[in-house]
């Protein structure tokens, strides 16, 4: 008997009996060409006072796609893409596709150390990066990397009139050495690409995830993916070419790629670009552009209800709402609604799942778990197969506690150039997600932990050891190690336990500055405990549980 036998209204999310989604499109490439074939005069993107319409953004895509075969960019290749949320952002990625590359999007908050890896791991041959990233991070480590092709392009491009507070100082930058975007694209204006043939199984983009372990990995997110998961944001919440997608989330990461752009290019719903997060622009930008949908981390929506005397009659429009990447706690969904008049709905995924395997129907609400007050994460989408299963890999009945493994179009093709990582997290294609949660009697999905030591803040992941080995840089440091800690805002924050090296005289706040300079803004700790010892066990591994309870 199914769970979902006395529940109609979930009958076609029973993952038993997944409701089926045929192929519609070959690519992604071709799911943006029927759109912009379709409705050609339609915004499809809108960044502050700017517009680009589906014709302009094909031909825009056309001659970036042209100016890469002209540099020598091979079908195949890696394009590696370093920007926040800008117009050129999609440009990159769909003139790489036309190309017959892979995208490969770069978190902007990176540093050399990072950027360094990336590129390294990618072997990308390209890099677009904004003119501000290229100058401060890019240019001091593209020397030593595959990249013989740099493409700068500035913020302020594709918008004319006041500058927006978000943008206030920002201006252009001379790069040496690279090639200027708008000029790429002024040169090489009414030229076609040579016709490249994509594949559902040819890799759409890379996208880098910490995963289930270690490191950060290249999750080859296919062609297949894209389309399965974008067709699933449309239909799961009824998304058409009348909605207006604000993107808050960032682009480069899973969410931004399919539960923005994506479902932007599927649909035919312009995407709405505000260069980066301001809640208060949000708020405006929202009642301006009568935005109807997003899907980001539940502290963007906590920052709009903190805007100054914010006006709820602004997100009137607004009201298609998911939220993703971090827990979401009961109360905050219920004042939000207080706030504003909209339910914000559960979704889950990874990236390896290329963004939901879980949601919550749009026209339903999620259940709170009355034992650990946890906000169920929805069911499994379409096609979609998920079961939780001990550490010998039994499936456990509803109720019991394991580790979610999920199987499905979305699931990624591997690791790239990881196939032992591969073979640990996707034996088979089936992915063992590393999160340990429950499905309860209804059918619906809790995630209670994760299984690794991974940290989670505010949909970012961490990894401890990364962080660690920043600070062992440091020399007044003798050991290090780091957890996640309960965090009203981020969900989860990074906390470091450090013991110090013999007559070394360092405080805090320095250990904090020192690893701010040295990493991402979302990865240095915000609190750092110094102690005589790190607790550990006999066998001299860490306490970590011993360290997130003091």
């Amino acid at each position: 008997m199914s769970v979902y036998d006395d529940k109609p209204w979930l009958a076609r999310y029973d993952p038993g009996q997944p409701a089926a989604i045929e192929p519609e499109y070959d690519n992604a490439l071709e799911m943006f060409r029927a759109t912009a074939a379709r409705t050609p005069g339609t915004d499809a993107i809108r960044y502050f006072d700017g517009r680009i319409t589906f014709a302009e953004l094909d031909r825009l895509t056309d001659s970036f796609a042209a100016a890469l075969a002209a540099e020598g960019f091979a079908p195949g290749e890696r394009l590696a893409i370093f920007a926040q949320n800008v117009p050129q952002f999609v440009i990159a990625q769909i003139g790489t596709w036309k190309a017959g590359g892979i995208a490969v999007s770069i978190n902007p908050m990176n540093r050399e150390r990072e950027l360094t890896e990336l590129l390294t791991d990618s072997g990308a041959t390209v890099l677009v990066a904004l003119q501000s990233l290229y100058r401060d991070v890019a240019a001091a480590v593209v020397g030593g990397t595959a990249v013989r092709t740099v493409i700068t392009t500035s913020e302020l491009e594709y918008r004319s009139g006041d500058e927006p507070a978000v943008l206030a100082g920002v201006q252009r930058i001379e790069c040496p050495g690279t090639l200027d975007l708008a000029g790429l694209l002024d040169r090489y204006a009414g030229s076609a690409p040579p016709r490249v043939e994509l594949g559902p199984d040819d890799i759409a983009f890379l996208t880098y995830t910490s995963g289930t372990t270690g490191p950060p990995k290249g999750a080859m997110t296919t062609h297949r993916n894209v389309v399965f998961n974008a067709r699933t944001y449309r239909d799961w919440i009824g998304i058409g070419p009348d909605d207006v997608v604000l993107g808050v989330a960032p682009l480069f990461h899973i969410t931004g790629l399919v539960g923005h752009i994506a479902i932007s290019l599927l649909t035919g719903a312009p995407l709405v670009l505000m260069y980066r997060l301001d809640p208060a622009l949000a708020v405006d930008t929202i009642a301006a552009e009568r935005a109807t949908f997003t899907v980001g981390s539940i502290t963007v929506f906590i920052a709009l209800m903190n805007v100054p005397d914010v006006d709820p009659a602004k997100l009137a429009s607004f009201t298609k709402i998911y939220s993703g990447g971090a827990p979401i706690p009961p109360s905050t969904v219920e004042a939000f609604r207080a706030t504003f008049g909209h339910y914000i709905h559960n979704i889950y995924g990874l990236t390896e799942t290329t963004s939901p395997s879980h949601g919550v129907p749009f026209h339903a609400e999620a259940p709170v778990d009355p034992a650990s007050g946890a906000l169920s994460v929805g069911v499994p989408t379409y096609n979609t197969m998920v079961r939780v299963v001990d550490e010998d890999g039994r499936e456990l009945p509803a109720g019991e506690i394991g580790e979610l493994v999920t199987e499905g179009p979305q699931v990624v093709a591997g690791y790239w150039n990881k196939p032992d990582e591969t073979a640990t997290a996707l034996p088979g294609g089936v992915l063992h997600t590393g999160d340990v949660g429950y499905m309860d009697a209804d059918g619906w999905f809790y995630i209670v932990d994760r299984k690794k030591d991974q940290i989670n803040a505010g949909g970012y992941k961490i990894w401890p050891r990364e962080v660690e080995d920043v600070l062992y840089e440091h020399p007044g440091v003798r050991e290090a190690a780091v957890v996640g800690v309960p965090d009203e805002y981020r969900g989860e924050t990074v906390k470091a336990f450090v013991s110090l090296r013999g007559g070394a005289t360092v405080t805090p706040e320095e250990l904090v500055a020192f690893t701010r300079e040295r990493m991402a803004a979302y990865k240095y700790p915000r609190q750092v405990e110094i102690l005589d010892e790190i607790p550990k066990t006999v066998s001299g591994k860490v306490l970590r549980r011993e360290l997130r309870i003091r």
